[in-house]
């Protein structure tokens, strides 16, 4: 879902097609990123994993660049680096949008949509009834099922399937649980404006029952939307695990607009119980933003939920990468929006903290095309500007910054435009600058400055920042804090510089890789 609209914004009726000429690729479609051809992109939905096949559906209009007919695209990848688009495959109609939700292998056919060699792949997703559904304004679960490995839906007759007459009741995140209270499935919702997270179970999906709520809780200064929830081995250590809340937030995101929080704590099968709940209830305390745990600490990385049905036990996730301050104004062609890359998540911990890690499933993969190394080498103080440009490319730098005030790094750098990676060394604050990025103009919310706390290793940072047509993804520390950022340089920015100041930094290595 979104947040921007309700179930009473939904369309009374479909819009027909406009006449819609194949767009040219403009230069700032990205190259690593899922991006429909056309039209407007925003949450994934249903992504699930089957027969070698990654399937990610998506919030879509079929019709135009901006949000509206809401309908569940859908892409394919075998690798999670190259995608596919497929047709539409869930459509808004008349009565209904189709609001985001999720997928999942109904193996042991509980619904009877399938047979036991046939088990149906099933979406629950929320349909935002408009005002030629007797259901006009309400926001319920539904059923759509599919016996051809996604290609095609049928809805299920008996929609929707759990209704709790709520104009904000939206999201559905559905797994099977197997636990001490017993076998069954569980679904996370949320309640969007009060701000909680609402857990049901079912045997069939057909037929609900209330376990649970949890929240408000932690950043509440907006609604909260496409939950998720799912269980991690700490450090890799069966014995030793703990299940993760996602609750993604717009407004009241810690750079601004939107972005997703995390919980980490227990689940019974019925309750989730919170070991990171700093503050509770709806009263806002922005003193303490920075004490919540955040999937990512720039603007754009929002409605981020996991694939289902991994094998090995692999929690993978994707959010869309973009902020509802400014999503309907940046400045592309026939299509936007993008995906992020696809994040493998895990818990680790560090110095007795658990926190989530994530590491992006890498699009270059284990080749090695034209890439550039320098280091080790003292950095003097000023700018040093590399020999080699990176318009899209994966850069893998460590520093040491010793006795230096701060240490980072100049990406699509060009004429006026910049953007800039730094690292203050008396703080341990790391800084995403975009305000000099190219066209930041578009809309006032856009020129931004976005921080994090990243504690130096033995002396050192690491960094790994994945450079796209119009993105920055900034993974620290092997993936303890990340910052995405959407930018929007001329093409010809592609400069690539690291600075210093002040004496004592060592560049230890730095790789240019894809460029």
């Amino acid at each position: 879902m979104n947040s921007i609209s309700t179930a009473a914004a939904a369309p009374a009726a479909v819009a027909a097609p406009a006449a819609l000429a194949v767009p040219t690729t403009d230069r700032f479609r990205p190259e690593w990123h899922y991006t429909s051809e056309r039209n407007w992109l925003n949450d994934p939905n249903g992504l699930v994993y089957l027969n070698g096949t990654y399937h990610l559906f998506y919030q879509h209009n079929p019709f135009g660049t901006d949000w509206g007919n809401m309908s569940w695209g859908h892409a394919t990848s075998r690798d999670l680096a190259h995608w596919e688009e497929q047709p539409v495959a869930i459509a808004c109609d008349e009565h209904e949008a189709i609001f985001s939700g999720s997928a999942v292998i109904d193996a042991r056919n509980t619904t009877g949509f399938g047979t036991a060699g046939t088990p149906p792949l099933v979406a629950i997703y929320t349909s935002a009834y408009s005002d030629a559904s007797p259901r006009a304004g309400r926001q319920a679960q539904s059923l759509a099922y599919s016996l051809d490995e996604g290609l095609t839906w049928t809805k299920y007759q008996g929609n929707p399937v759990l209704d709790r007459a709520s104009a904000d009741f939206r999201d559905p995140k559905v797994f099977w649980y197997d636990g001490a209270a017993g076998s069954y499935w569980v679904m996370v919702a949320v309640e969007a404006v009060q701000r909680q997270a609402v857990l049901y179970k079912s045997a069939d999906l057909k037929t609900w029952e209330h376990l649970s709520t949890f929240g408000p809780a932690n950043a509440t200064g907006g609604v909260w939307e496409c939950p998720d929830l799912f269980e991690l081995p700490v450090d890799g250590n069966p014995e030793d695990r703990k299940w993760v809340l996602i609750v993604n937030i717009n407004p009241g995101g810690i750079a601004g607009g939107s972005a997703g929080q995390y919980f980490l704590g227990a689940f019974d099968g019925v309750t989730f119980r919170s070991e990171q709940t700093v503050t509770e209830g709806l009263q806002r305390d922005d003193s303490r933003m920075r004490d919540y745990s955040w999937l990512d600490w720039g603007r754009d990385y929002y409605a981020a939920v996991s694939f289902s049905n991994l094998p090995d036990g692999r929690r993978i996730m994707i959010g869309w990468m973009n902020n509802w301050d400014y999503a309907g104004s940046t400045p592309t062609g026939g299509w936007r929006s993008a995906m992020s890359l696809p994040r493998e998540v895990s818990l680790a911990r560090v110095n007795g903290k658990v926190v989530l890690r994530q590491v992006a499933i890498d699009p270059i993969g284990k080749s090695d095309p034209g890439s550039f190394r320098v280091g080790p080498q003292r950095l003097a103080p000023g700018v040093l500007e590399l020999p080699v440009t990176a318009a899209v490319a994966r850069i893998d730098a460590e520093f040491e910054p010793g006795t230096a005030g701060s240490v980072g790094l100049v990406v699509r750098a060009g004429g006026a435009e910049r953007t800039l990676l730094t690292y203050d060394v008396a703080e341990g604050i790391l800084r995403l600058d975009r305000r000099e990025s190219g066209d930041a103009g578009f809309h006032e919310a856009f020129p931004s400055v976005e921080t994090v706390a990243v504690p130096l290793q033995e002396g050192r940072l690491r960094l790994r920042i994945y450079l796209d047509r119009c993105s920055v993804e900034v993974f620290a520390q092997d993936g303890l804090a990340t910052i995405t950022d959407l930018v929007f340089p001329a093409e010809a920015s592609t400069a690539l510089a690291v600075f210093a100041e002040g004496e004592g930094a060592h560049l230890v290595a730095l790789a240019v890789v894809g460029c």
